[in-house]
């Protein structure tokens, strides 16, 4: 039975850096113990004493990132100091930090990447300052789970993006479809997307979508399979399961959708920087969509989860995680600011506020939620929710080239392959 993690974020195209090259870089010094006072000797709120914090968190994210350390600077004597770095270079820039003792005190991790970094020794144990957390049991299962090791914790989530169905209200009332019902099934997603497209409006498309990003994909198509009550990876994450019968009746989907030409042309070639940017200049009908983009689709639209073939919802709990660096002698002021990042005062009246979901199942119905029914959606359906986890996860789904991108782009695009042999590359890279 598939694990129900809760909330997950928005997987983007990382570099096509191996992870190995992290192996290569901590293996000198991953041993090391860092000096200073431990996040748990610091007590169960860390130390404000003034100190400066260095944090880092690739591009994406900067909008959050920069919310929370402003709120943070504002009501603490510490003072944190954000670096966001480019999304392509962020793993790089991790690898070669980590080799030379350099990295931060602070630094965010997409959550795929998460069990990798954990496992080289790139983050502090904070497993004592977690479990005395009086509100731990509500803290997204998910993002714990991928961050915990041999029953240690090293993270905490820092930003949680979860793949949401999204529709322009007004392109469906011009189709002649309810703008206020969302398709409860993929059949239905697709009948929506030539209705749209039927239109004829110049430079307007039924839906669109990553055929060129594998991150994009495992993180708008992973979830239909879910919903449909399939699985995507063995419970030990070395082995794919993206031939059975649920998966090929979404890859079937979407090949006629591409052959009826209601997708965007552009999908075809589209590697991830631009992936949402025609539904958010309100060219596209519908399309399976971020939720962090929420507050920057300035026209209306609705939110559902994302459906199955045979209806069911479910979402792609992704994001980044946050941890305690190996190399920071300041863990004790550093859980200062994690204590912090969790309490309601930051989880409501920061990332809430601004239309973002929270990291603690508590919090779901807050007062910001409630005034807008499609946060309480995402919220709802965020439990509904997975993340995959596989320590070899970059180079069989997001790499470029990936066995992944291979699989769909044969089945959806070139109408060709062998769909038990292109699952098997996946897996013989997540046995690797």
């Amino acid at each position: 039975m598939r694990r129900i993690l809760g909330r997950r974020v928005a997987l983007r195209a990382l570099a096509g850096v191996l992870v190995a090259t992290l192996t290569v870089g901590v293996a000198a010094c991953g041993g090391d113990e860092p000096g200073g006072t431990t996040a748990a000797q610091a007590g169960p709120n860390g130390l404000d004493d003034g100190s400066e914090l260095t944090m880092w968190t690739r591009a994406p994210l900067e909008r959050q990132a920069k919310l929370l350390v402003e709120a943070y600077n504002a009501s603490h004597k510490n003072k944190v100091k954000l670096t966001v770095v480019p999304n392509d270079d962020y793993v790089a820039k991790v690898g070669a930090a980590a080799g030379s003792g350099g990295l931060p005190d602070l630094f965010a991790a997409d959550i795929v990447y998460v069990p990798n970094w954990v496992k080289q020794g790139l983050f502090q144990d904070i497993s004592a300052n977690i479990d005395g957390l009086g509100f731990k049991d509500s803290i997204n299962k998910g993002h714990l789970a991928a961050g915990t090791v041999d029953g240690r914790k090293h993270v905490l989530p820092f930003v949680l993006d979860l793949s949401m169905l999204f529709w322009n209200k007004q392109l469906f009332r011009d189709a002649g479809l309810d703008p206020e019902k969302a398709p409860a099934t993929l059949d239905e997603y697709a009948a929506a997307a030539k209705a749209v497209q039927a239109l004829g409006k110049k430079d307007v498309y039924g839906t669109a979508a990553g055929l060129n990003c594998g991150g994009c994909l495992v993180f708008t198509w992973f979830p239909s399979i879910w919903a449909g009550g399939g699985e995507v990876l063995s419970e030990d994450g070395t082995e794919a399961k993206l031939a059975d019968d649920t998966a090929q009746k979404v890859y079937g989907t979407w090949r006629e959708l591409w052959k009826s030409g209601a997708v965007l042309p552009a999908s075809a070639g589209e590697t991830g920087p631009t992936w949402t940017a025609a539904f958010t200049e309100g060219k596209i009908g519908l399309m399976f969509y971020p939720a962090t983009l929420l507050s920057s689709t300035k026209f209306d639209v609705g939110v559902a989860g994302i459906p199955g073939p045979n209806g069911g919802a479910s979402t792609f709990v992704g994001g980044d995680g946050l941890g305690v660096s190996k190399d920071s002698k300041k863990a004790a002021q550093a859980w200062n600011f994690l204590n912090w990042m969790m309490s309601e005062d930051a989880q409501v009246e920061v990332l809430a506020k601004n239309k973002d979901v929270v990291s603690r199942d508590d919090l779901a119905k807050n007062k910001y939620a409630a005034e807008d029914p499609r946060l309480v959606t995402i919220n709802e359906v965020a439990g509904k929710g997975d993340t995959p986890v596989a320590l070899n996860f970059q180079q069989a789904f997001n790499a470029a080239n990936s066995p992944w991108l291979t699989l769909v782009r044969n089945q959806v695009l070139n109408g060709s392959g062998d769909v038990q042999k292109d699952n098997g590359e996946i897996t013989a890279v997540l046995k690797q």
